[in-house]
């Protein structure tokens, strides 16, 4: 019986997408699912289901986790209590540029102010690393670099701008091999100006065998895991 290498990879994929669906569906009746709720309806743009997953991948991924584009906090907060429960240290790093967003339910006039108080009021600000600034900042990579150390990213959220390229082209050497990804603005309503860019960058990403998609949750939030792809031996 033979058994190419590409099939044993959709064999993997298959089993990873399942395992994400059955995960959320036993999440649904734990109290944590409630948490995330309540917590994200004041604090998160993304879909519960999303805020689950994350919480999910922060329990079980394996090696550091970075976010870029924290925002208020709720995605944050999902990951934190993910590595709280999953009862092993992780480092938990979290990059926000800043500034205001009004005209909006969730808007804040200093987001950093605004995540800094959902952290301590959800009792995680112990257990996360905050840097504030542009991810692709060299100050902000070198902090970044500092604080992980020789360790690498086993999970990585991606939710601050329609960078996905140029923050895996920063960031992308620290990635393990199959590190998740949470990628939101890949879809939603054809007003979300970062819809078809973050789109259009992942699905190059995908094609390219650099991506691997799991998934698409709630209101745009792509799912998926990273490649490290080794160049060809020298001839």
């Amino acid at each position: 019986m033979e058994c190419s290498w590409e099939r044993m990879d959709d064999r993997h994929q298959l089993d990873d997408c399942l395992e994400l669906m059955y995960a959320l569906m036993q999440y649904r009746h734990e109290p944590v699912n409630r948490r995330l709720r309540k917590m994200g309806k004041r604090e998160s743009m993304l879909h519960p289901d999303a805020l689950q997953l994350i919480y999910h991948l922060a329990r079980i991924c394996h090696g550091c986790i970075l976010e870029i584009g924290a925002f208020r906090g709720g995605s944050t907060v999902a990951a934190a209590w993910g590595v709280r429960d999953a009862g092993t240290p992780k480092k938990l790093v979290a990059v926000e540029q800043g500034g205001s967003l009004r005209q909006h339910p969730l808007a804040t006039r200093n987001i950093m102010r605004s995540l800094k108080r959902t952290l301590a009021r959800e009792r995680v600000a112990d257990l996360v690393m905050l840097l504030e600034g542009r991810s692709s900042e060299p100050q902000i990579i070198a902090e970044v670099n500092q604080a992980l150390g020789t360790d690498e990213i086993g999970l990585l959220i991606l939710d601050a701008d329609t960078g996905v390229k140029r923050d895996l082209d920063c960031y992308g050497k620290k990635l393990i091999d199959r590190c998740w990804l949470v990628i939101d603005d890949y879809g939603g309503p054809p007003e979300n100006q970062k819809r078809l860019p973050t789109k259009t960058q992942v699905d190059e990403l995908v094609n390219a065998g650099q991506l691997t998609p799991l998934g698409y949750y709630g209101l745009g939030t792509w799912i998926g895991q990273w490649r490290r792809l080794t160049p060809p031996p020298d001839r």
